[in-house]
């Protein structure tokens, strides 16, 4: 039977991935060699915290390195007309007011990429050296329950997924949050970046009330994306439409945050509406946006 080179975890600093890292050091599951975070350039600055916490409480007296790796900072290269924007999914309004929604590549490009990479360096076969067949990574994944469905292998031959919440726990996300409880580590935040479209309207108040600064960049954002990214503008291709990144297509600053409309109680939708994408942002299992249509980054029917 072949045996990894390392046992890794894909650190989202979100809950089910905090706890995997947890139960690592604690003992309660193998010890792994790396924690591996993708960092965007653009989380909350509570996600940076709490990575710091991490590290510095439960990393580090297990002897876990946590690396942190990156493509770049997703909100600045989305302004730049000089750089490649892989789409953010906004909601888009079209020309003919029809909704629709940007292609995500955000995912891939900020979370998935940088941490191949790493991983290819820890193998010691960078790009483009062909990695050998039987050598590989064990990578950790933090899939509960809840989302078994979500559960998948990795798309290269380097990486096998391995999902320890389900195979080795049996653990739902509240299993997670009582465990993270006990360690003090209650306030665990969401893994997202600051202005993901996927966020509720409970996380963009908090945003707005307990971080005034953030709330004034993600609005910022808000308005300077409305024609699409900086570099399809350059190029001549502008977007058909406007972009958003609240989901009542309104600009951030003005968009219904603090109450629910009628349409949103026919729609039954209330628990999306306030509360987002429950679990974050997981490199491995994106959870958002399923049940939009895609367009081209430029607002075009795919």
């Amino acid at each position: 039977m072949e045996n990894p080179r390392y046992r890794l975890l894909s650190l989202g600093a979100g809950v089910q991935s905090s706890c995997l890292l947890a139960l690592s050091a604690e003992g309660v599951l193998p010890k792994i060699d790396f924690a591996i975070f993708a960092d965007t350039g653009w989380e909350p600055q509570a996600v940076y915290d709490h990575l710091d916490r991490l590290e510095r409480e439960i990393a580090k007296p297990a002897g876990i390195p946590i690396l942190r790796v990156s493509s770049g900072n997703i909100r600045d290269d989305a302004l730049d007309p000089n750089h490649r924007f892989a789409s953010m999914p906004l909601y888009i309004l079209n020309q003919d007011g029809r909704p629709g929604m940007t292609r995500r590549q955000c995912t891939g490009e900020y979370k998935i990429k940088p941490i191949k990479r790493q991983v290819r360096e820890l193998l010691g076969y960078p790009h483009p050296k062909p990695v050998p067949k039987g050598l590989f990574v064990e990578q950790w994944v933090g899939i509960s329950t809840d989302e078994f469905h979500r559960a998948k292998d990795s798309d290269v031959q380097y990486m096998r997924n391995r999902h320890p919440l389900l195979t080795d726990m049996d653990w739902s996300r509240s299993d997670c949050i009582h465990y993270l409880s006990k360690l003090g580590l209650a306030n665990t935040p969401k893994s997202s970046c600051l202005g993901c479209p996927f966020h509720g309207n409970a996380q963009w108040r908090s945003i707005r009330d307990a971080s005034p600064a953030e709330w004034d960049d993600v609005v910022a954002f808000d308005a300077a994306i409305r024609k699409g990214n900086a570099r399809a503008n350059a190029s001549g291709n502008p977007l058909l439409g406007q972009a958003f990144l609240h989901r009542s297509r309104v600009p951030l600053d003005v968009a219904p945050i603090d109450h629910v409309t009628r349409a949103e109680r026919a729609a039954a939708e209330l628990d999306e509406l306030e509360h987002g994408v429950v679990n974050g942002c997981s490199p491995w299992a994106c959870r958002g946006g399923e049940a939009e249509p895609e367009q081209d980054e430029f607002g075009l029917a795919s």
